[in-house]
């Protein structure tokens, strides 16, 4: 059993995925999407063909730790996911990923162009990461 990171923006939906022993997350991919509903179908391909257990989703919580727009359209997404997919989803704050997702990718030295395809898988894996070590000190949801 694996887990899936989920960093869900308004046009895209970034993806990782965690090793069996589910220490570290990897970047997986990419969806594009014109409404959120059609993210469902690869997800379910991903979830059965990886045998995910699992999916930690991010909510992106302002800085005061108050909800707002981004925040709602990721607990609707929850919602949404819950009514196609029959494993646990767990919201993980996602603070500030997007901007250690960028981080790491310009370490890489990785070009403009480049990140720009990469970031969201990217920052989803930043969000599983976070889940995977709450999880290995004992979290439970």
């Amino acid at each position: 059993m694996r887990y899936l990171g989920l960093d869900l923006g308004t046009k895209t939906l970034g993806i990782a995925i965690s090793d069996r022993t589910h220490t570290i997350a990897n970047p997986y991919k990419t969806i594009r999407f014109n409404s959120v509903e059609e993210t469902i179908k690869p997800l379910k391909e991903v979830i059965e063909s990886e045998s995910i257990g699992g999916i930690a989703l991010g909510l992106p919580k302002n800085m005061d730790n108050s909800l707002g727009f981004a925040s709602k359209r990721s607990l609707e997404y929850k919602e949404l996911l819950e009514q196609h997919i029959e494993i646990p989803i767990v919201l993980i704050d996602e603070r500030l990923s997007t901007m250690e997702a960028e981080k790491y990718l310009l370490d890489a030295d990785m070009s403009r162009k480049k990140r720009k395809g990469k970031i969201d898988a990217v920052a989803a894996s930043v969000i599983l990461n976070t889940y995977l070590r709450m999880k290995g000190n004992g979290y439970d949801e």
